[in-house]
């Protein structure tokens, strides 16, 4: 009975000292966090970069938003800009800087939804609410506010800055 006491004994002395409290590492968080913002801040300024050449070689003249995407006015109309609530009926089409069609309208068809309730990319959520019924807008929107790092996972690549040509075929009013 002894010798099974002992072991025990020095078991529990061994078990009752001070234990040392461990922090986490902190510094590869950090260093991470600040070469992503370092990254994002390059992209976001090549992407304007390729917008201004983009806007310089086209006919339409283009307005920068202050979200960072660019845009100009194929068909302008005067009216109401959709509101939250609001349910907007829209087509459009995707193509990369060089004109090159990615999804057509065909491809992509007539969607619908709710302003500001329904989930959709941040480009086609912020681009729609600067239009009116019946406009059609050139957009061209940074990576960051469409499919960002990780692309569509078919034809649209890794940080791919898009243009958008949407039409707003209708808004119908929030019933209030």
């Amino acid at each position: 009975m002894r010798l099974f006491l002992l072991p025990i004994c020095f078991l529990f002395f061994i078990n009752c000292q001070e234990s040392e409290i461990r922090r986490p590492s902190n510094k590869n968080k950090k260093l991470f966090l600040k070469e992503s913002a370092i990254r994002n801040k390059n992209r976001f300024e090549i992407e304007q970069e390729l917008f201004k050449k983009f806007a310089k070689n086209s006919t339409l003249e283009f307005n920068v938003s202050e979200f960072g995407f660019w845009y100009a006015y194929k068909t302008k109309i005067n009216g109401r800009i959709p509101k939250k609530g609001d349910q907007v009926t829209f087509s459009y089409k995707i193509e990369d800087l060089n004109n090159n069609l990615l999804y057509s309208k065909k491809e992509l068809g007539e969607v619908s939804f709710f302003i500001d309730e329904e989930d959709l990319i941040p480009a086609l959520r912020k681009g729609i609410k600067i239009m009116k019924e019946n406009e059609v807008v050139v957009f061209l929107f940074p990576s960051y506010l469409c499919f960002g790092y990780r692309g569509d996972g078919e034809k649209i690549g890794m940080n791919q800055p898009l243009k958008f040509t949407i039409n707003l075929l209708k808004i119908k009013q929030k019933k209030t």
